[in-house]
């Protein structure tokens, strides 16, 4: 077999794997080297960085031959499927031939599992030493760490890759004893724990020592599958909480559970993927990270899923009448983020410009405010927009309205079904 067939198996096995943002890292120039992970280089899988630039990186297997039998998965052990592996020196020369033809930026590299974790993880850490030592690549790598690894080896990968990732996969422990009889929470929390605290140790050292080897420095993240089991959005944004405030992952990836492999444990093979909720989910995320929202404040109980039909913060607000209307001129930063339609940017620029005077409701359109979702929750010198008649019922159809306006196609296909 050859690379280039090898390529193709490896990463269609991978595209099954959300969790490849490149966000955070800052390689800027090293003389003698290639690559920058700051530059403005435009370059098969399309993410985002930090400062909004679309990337591309190569998302490929090392191997997708796995002693693991895990039943949702595509390349489990049993499943009959072509098998591929890659030498770490066909890895980092594909690689390299890639970036030097301006196709990609850098590289994301997961792998199954090739007769133990560690023996995989060291066939990873032999790929990226060839990458930064023999071909001067300086550029963007995210490396999953294999549950399971020895704690050297993780460190080893840490001081080669910008980020790692150790996949959650299923939110419960339930879900994992019965689809995934060879992992355990255990193993996965346990390189969490580790990648923390060296990230933490790494960073008391670089105070101290302006040129010591950074260890990952755009941190960790997390992946977890949505759909496959029945573990609730309550349970599975309560995880997130969680991993947020333990090992301060930068990200937690969701993916839509696509139906692969017949199992009476699963979803049917004739069943969508889940893509509107995984997308409601990615809003919560977004207002856990940067809105000041806590998990137990978005869903309890009695209310243990979203309502996919509204997006999360236009469902609290909904559930929260008492909560508004807000006066704009007067709420602080915390309070007008709860708004429907204020996004971060819009409400800086609210609280900017009402330094200068009182503002009008025409001013906050061109302030960045939506206001065909924030008009129901704010008053502008204690009064409501003119001419503005609503009920709760009112609001739920218009809101409904302007959802239904702003989804992507995908999702607003499920949409319809309401």
């Amino acid at each position: 077999m050859d690379v280039m067939e090898k390529l193709t198996i490896l990463t269609g096995a991978a595209k099954y794997d959300a969790a490849c943002t490149s966000s955070g890292a800052r390689r800027s120039h090293r003389p003698g080297y290639i690559g920058n992970t700051a530059s403005n280089i435009v370059g098969c899988c399309h993410t985002f960085s930090g400062d909004g630039r679309c990337v591309t990186l190569l998302k490929v297997l090392m191997t997708n031959c796995c002693v693991y039998d895990c039943k949702y998965c595509v390349n489990r052990r049993s499943n009959d499927i072509r098998r591929a592996t890659f030498t770490p020196e066909e890895l980092a020369n594909l690689t390299i031939q890639f970036y030097r033809r301006n196709y990609i930026e850098g590289l994301f590299l997961s792998s199954g599992v090739l007769g133990s974790p560690d023996d995989t993880t060291e066939r990873m850490i032999r790929c990226l030493e060839m990458l930064r030592n023999q071909y001067r690549f300086n550029g963007y790598i995210h490396a999953k760490t294999i549950p399971g690894t020895s704690p050297e080896l993780v460190t080893r990968l840490g001081l080669l890759a910008d980020r790692l990732s150790v996949n959650i996969e299923l939110p419960s422990e339930q879900g994992l004893t019965a689809l995934a009889p060879n992992k355990s929470r255990k193993a996965i929390f346990r390189p969490m724990g580790l990648i923390t605290n060296t990230l933490q140790e790494n960073k008391e050292m670089l105070a101290k020592y302006r040129h010591a080897p950074q260890f990952a420095p755009a941190g960790q993240s997390t992946q977890m599958i949505v759909g496959a089991t029945a573990d609730t959005d309550r349970h599975i944004l309560a995880l997130t909480q969680a991993l947020y405030d333990r090992y301060r992952l930068k990200r937690v990836f969701y993916s839509a559970y696509v139906p692969v492999v017949e199992n009476s444990l699963l979803p049917s093979l004739d069943t969508k993927p889940p893509l509107l909720r995984e997308h409601r989910l990615y809003q919560a995320d977004w207002l856990l990270r940067f809105y000041g929202f806590r998990a137990e404040e978005l869903l309890d109980a009695d209310a243990p899923n979203f309502d996919t039909r509204l997006d999360p913060k236009c469902c609290w607000a909904l559930r929260h009448p008492a909560f508004f209307p807000l006066e704009v001129n007067t709420a602080g930063r915390e309070e007008l983020l709860r708004v429907p339609g204020m996004g971060t940017v819009s409400v800086d620029r609210i609280l900017y410009a009402r330094q200068a005077r009182r503002l009008e409701f025409e001013d906050l359109k061109k302030l960045g405010v939506v206001m065909k979702r924030a008009r129901y929750f704010i008053v502008c010198k204690g009064k409501p927009l003119e001419g503005l008649a609503f009920t709760q019922e009112s609001i739920m159809r218009n809101l409904l309205a302007v959802e239904r306006a702003a989804l992507p196609a995908p999702e607003m296909e499920q949409m319809s079904l309401f």
